[in-house]
């Protein structure tokens, strides 16, 4: 019996000594290891959206590469951009279907856009249509794929804050922009392809065609070709 219970104790002591020595070596471990982070907590929530809107700025950037340098494509800049940005919109709305990082995308783009030298209202546009695209979204919980691209859409008038002062008030627009780096002749250019283009859509030639319009209405392209011939005619003395 004594040599039962002595082998009993033998095997249960290293037994409780092993135990006994793991236990606060796992739980040092276990403190020194750092807390993982919850998909849906809120640090995660802020990590997804950097992410994804750091993607979204590249993309913008690749997508308007070709058109922003010139002044007479620039206009289709945002169209081609959206083409690039709207899988990584959706994308996020699917990562985090949450109210805020659709917000918060368009905070970003905005302020950026402010920083690099574009006009103040694209960086204002981008910021409140970033709200309404996050509540428009928010509508079906962020579920409903129409609602979700109709989301995109409304934030891709974002540039328009931007274009439509180019109609509304041309000298503040331009004297804006050339105040900030943005040299005279691309704005001159973007000016005179507005005015060709209002010569050439005016309300009062609608149902005529181009050889029944009356004249007075042709010296305003006219006057845009005269400009643009003067000005090769000037560039072709200069390099004489």
């Amino acid at each position: 019996m004594s040599t039962g219970d002595g082998g009993t104790g033998q095997k249960g002591g290293p037994g409780e000594k092993e135990s006994g020595g793991r236990g606060p070596a796992e739980a040092g471990s276990a403190e020194q290891m750092p807390a993982r982070t919850s998909p849906g907590s809120p640090r995660a929530i802020l990590i997804t959206t950097g992410v994804f809107t750091a993607v979204f700025l590249v993309f913008m950037i690749v997508g308007s590469a070709f058109f922003a340098p010139n002044p007479v494509l620039t206009f289709w800049m945002p169209a081609a951009s959206a083409l690039l940005t709207g899988p990584v919109y959706l994308l996020l709305i699917a990562k985090v279907p949450k109210h805020g990082p659709l917000a918060i995308l368009g905070v970003v783009i905005g302020a950026i856009m402010f920083a690099t030298g574009m006009y103040w209202g694209w960086a204002v546009s981008s910021a409140l249509l970033g709200v309404v695209a996050d509540i428009i979204a928010g509508l079906s919980r962020f579920r409903v794929k129409p609602l979700n691209l109709t989301a995109f859409v409304v934030y891709s008038l974002a540039p328009m804050g931007s274009y439509i002062m180019l109609w509304v008030d041309p000298d503040a627009y331009t004297a804006y922009l050339t105040g900030r780096g943005t040299e005279r002749a691309y704005m001159d250019t973007m000016l005179d392809g507005r005015r060709l283009d209002a010569a050439r859509h005016d309300p009062r030639d609608r149902g005529l065609r181009p050889r029944q319009r009356p004249g007075r209405h042709a010296p305003a392209a006219q006057a845009v070709r005269a400009r643009w011939r003067h000005r090769l005619t000037a560039a072709d003395d200069a390099d004489a």
